[in-house]
């Protein structure tokens, strides 16, 4: 299982935090993922960066930032491959 951590902070809410967390919260349910990735809500990853997309972690990885145009592209590109399928 991996841990997909989204910051919901306020710059990353005003930077659309929750419409990346509700995108990731569709593609798990549409591919039946929830039992390989944990979508966990996180304040602060210290990457706080106004109109610069919404702070995004996989595991330990580097952080990452993502909006919600680009979030279905990140899901497939950075989380699918770490999951093996």
């Amino acid at each position: 299982m991996i841990i997909l951590s989204v910051c919901v902070s306020s710059t990353c809410h005003l930077n659309g935090s929750y419409n990346v967390v509700t995108t990731f919260q569709q593609i798990i349910e549409e591919r039946n993922l929830s039992n390989k990735v944990e979508l966990k809500l996180v304040f602060c990853l210290g990457n706080c960066k106004k109109g610069k997309g919404v702070s995004v972690k996989i595991d330990d990885s580097e952080i990452y930032s993502v909006l919600e145009v680009t979030a279905t592209k990140f899901f497939e590109t950075e989380v699918l491959p770490k999951l093996n399928l």
